[in-house]
């Protein structure tokens, strides 16, 4: 089951509701009516889920992933409240109707606890999210059919404002609400970690880095809640990343982490001067980088708001001029992003309650990802949507992203965070090489290519678009 990801076309590209509606007998309700429901119950029947009770009323497709009494955390894609391209939720969230009916299933398996959790980005309004995201309204449909799920943004700090120099303030989750996983000399970063003084993240003060990513030492905060998972559900929105190149089963996992500068995404200056922010050498992003550290260094207040006006004009002139206004790793020779993912993906599946790690899985988790309406262009935080249609679901989020790759239409082997998963090295995510994955679905399903961010744009696309007439991954 580790090879096999499992795909089902969804009955349009939209959220909306189904009439009339499908009978569904393992449902208190007894049919689903949404778009969302309807895929995720066909998703079930196609990857295998309960096969000798599928179409009854003791159907319990994810019985064989949570066990009775499990404590459940579904992990959603909840990066921002907003859409900074003004493309809509849609593609920018897990949307709140493929959420709903995951726990609806999630719930026949009588667990002993459900959380819905994650940390977005430090200038997420969650209370807003929650509004216009459709959560609230969940949570209520959710409790009145006697299904009790608690909602918890999983950050340590905010910032007020969302923007430099805005002051920063605690979320009330305390120190025992987080679990320190150090992976040492076995993290993916420790081959780059000569310079690990040009570890960045934007708007963190390189500092804080610094104290969690040294050579030897590799820092993670991990949500409690996490790491005390019989089983966790990751429910990704498929979308095209700036600096990642896509972002899916393997990149929603940043949420795990509670502060955002124990998560390195890039190391400052250009290529050719040992980081990979961008391109080659440019000493009007390298005085950018220099305002920019400065301003994050400093405390609330004016002073970081000015410095962070003196970065973007030199951005701007940079733009102008042709080179490009970028210095945040938005680009294909990226080399920090994908080894931070893969080692959040390590810890999540092999840290024990303590953060130590063992030899052995610790939990189960499994990955259903939302790409009935998918995001392309500059996701994360500014995607314009793609009418692709689909959900997935696979056991290995190495498995679902490599597929993922090849249905939006890109080359797994020129992506970085998913060439470098199926590699040897401790705490493997892979036992198995690409050419033993096979995904099992609708011959039906339209192959759709996303459009990449404009960082990997010629640089992750396939020579040709696959179809479900000739391309055999979609024919197993």
């Amino acid at each position: 089951m580790e090879t096999l990801v499992a795909v089902a076309r969804s009955p349009r590209p939209d959220y909306g509701r189904i009439e009339p509606p499908v009978a569904a007998p393992e449902l208190p309700g007894l049919e689903v009516s949404t778009v969302a429901a309807v895929a995720l119950r066909e998703l079930f029947q196609t990857w295998g889920l309960d096969p000798e009770n599928t179409g009854t009323p003791h159907w319990n497709p994810l019985g064989g992933f949570i066990p009775p009494g499990s404590r459940v955390l579904v992990k959603p894609n909840w990066v921002l409240h907003y859409n900074q391209s003004g493309g809509g939720l849609e593609c920018l969230l897990t949307h709140a109707s493929v959420i709903e009916a995951v726990v609806q299933y999630a719930a026949l398996a009588s667990p002993r606890s459900i959380i819905i959790g994650d940390a977005p980005v430090q200038g997420c309004d969650f209370e807003a999210l929650r509004r216009v995201a459709g959560v609230d309204d969940l949570i209520g449909r959710l409790a009145a059919r006697g299904l009790p799920v608690e909602v918890r943004d999983l950050r340590r700090s905010i910032l007020s404002g969302g923007e430099p120099g805005s002051r920063r303030r605690e979320t009330g989750r305390g120190p025992d609400s987080y679990v320190l996983a150090d992976l040492g000399g076995d993290s993916l970063l420790e081959p780059v970690s000569g310079a690990s003084h040009r570890f960045r993240v934007t708007m963190y003060d390189p500092e804080g880095l610094a104290r969690s990513h040294a050579p030897g030492r590799h820092q993670y905060l991990i949500a409690r809640e996490v790491l005390e998972a019989d089983a966790v559900i990751n429910l990704p929105k498929l979308k095209c990343h700036k600096k990642a190149c896509l972002t899916g089963a393997l990149k929603n996992l940043v949420g795990i982490n509670g502060n955002k500068e124990f998560l390195p995404h890039h190391r400052k200056g250009g290529s050719s001067a040992g980081g990979d922010c961008y391109a080659g050498r440019s000493w009007l992003k390298r005085l950018a980088e220099e305002a920019a550290d400065a301003a994050n260094r400093l405390p609330a207040g004016w002073p970081p708001r000015l410095l962070s006006r003196v970065s973007g004009a030199l951005l701007s002139v940079s733009s102008r001029l042709g080179r490009g206004g970028d210095i945040e790793g938005s680009w294909y020779g990226n080399d920090t992003v994908w080894r931070m993912v893969l080692d959040l993906q390590r810890i999540l599946a092999y840290a024990r309650v303590d953060g130590t790690m063992a030899r052995q899985p610790q939990r189960t988790v499994i990955h259903i990802t939302d790409a009935i309406v998918g995001g392309q262009g500059e996701g994360p935080l500014a995607p314009e949507p793609v009418a692709s249609g689909f959900l997935t679901g696979a056991v290995n989020p190495v498995a679902a992203e490599w597929v993922h790759a090849r249905l939006m239409g890109f080359d797994p082997d020129k992506i970085p965070l998913v060439r470098e998963a199926f590699e040897d090295f401790p705490y493997p995510l892979a036992r198995f090489a690409p050419g033993d994955i096979h995904a099992r679905g609708s011959l039906s399903l339209p192959t759709v290519r996303f459009r990449p961010a404009k960082g990997w744009k010629g640089h992750c696309e396939l020579d040709h678009v696959p179809d479900t007439a000739s391309d055999p991954l979609l024919l197993a």
